[in-house]
């Protein structure tokens, strides 16, 4: 055992791993050189609609797959304009499917995201965590369902964040997958709804009002879900240590 230690311990911190992690840093960087905010941007999306809607409408399947990848792209990447993409999934696809295309490519982004950082840093931070780091990198294991289900289900924290801190954590993979899935459903399919009725809004010359999701009537409902889903660890945290 003590012959093999000095073998893996290189192998560990190999630079190679911050590679991929690399490469999404270089991404976002010339997104922003080469002016993508420009692109991902309400105006830009107003003036190209009807070229749009054209190549959907020549070719749904494969600019729904075109969607997707670039929807994975922006996720995985951290761009931002996540909400534009997501009306425009609306307004180009109809509610039901752009919301499922978003999701799909949301859940890719985000797990290439995941498994950039968990590579990268992941055993790095599991190194050095201090006690009070370490105390909380179990319970979150212990109730990944529950908490990943809440962050994905109420937008208290941006995205990009919950998509790396159960990196970080050591969050399983396929616990990640899943909730990340489920669990933006229904923020994704009110911003999908608002979008399939961008036509109107465009003929008026306004904008969505992007911040509907915070209204009570639709907030509410969102907060109820993520208490749900955080009743398993209030239940641990009201029972008795003995039992």
């Amino acid at each position: 055992m003590s012959e093999n230690t000095p073998q893996t311990a290189p192998s560990g911190a190999s630079p190679w791993r911050f590679l991929p992690f690399l490469v999404l840093i270089v991404g976002l960087g010339l997104f922003f050189v080469m002016g993508g905010t420009h692109y991902l941007s309400f105006e830009e999306f107003s003036s190209n609609r009807g070229m749009l809607l054209d190549l959907v409408a020549r070719n749904a399947v494969l600019s729904a797959g075109f969607f997707i990848l670039i929807y994975g792209l922006a996720v995985a990447f951290s761009l931002p304009g996540g909400t534009i993409l997501t009306l425009a999934g609306g307004f180009l696809f109809g509610t039901f499917a752009g919301t499922a295309y978003v999701v799909v490519g949301a859940t890719l982004g985000a797990s290439a995201l995941f498994f950039a950082a968990r590579t990268a840093f992941g055993d790095v931070l599991m190194r050095r965590a201090g006690p009070a780091i370490v105390k909380m990198e179990k319970g979150f294991q212990e109730n990944a369902w529950s908490y990943l289900f809440f962050l994905r289900l109420v937008p208290l924290f941006p995205f990009w964040l919950v998509n790396l801190v159960p990196a970080f954590l050591g969050v399983g993979f396929g616990v990640y997958v899943v909730t990340t899935f489920i669990g933006i459903i229904p923020g994704t399919l009110v911003y999908a709804s608002i979008g399939s009725g961008l036509g109107m809004v465009f003929d008026l010359g306004e904008t969505p009002d992007l911040g509907l999701i915070f209204d009570p009537q639709i907030l509410l409902p969102l907060l109820g879900l993520g208490f749900l889903a955080l009743l398993p660890v209030l239940y641990k945290l009201r029972k008795p240590a003995g039992n």
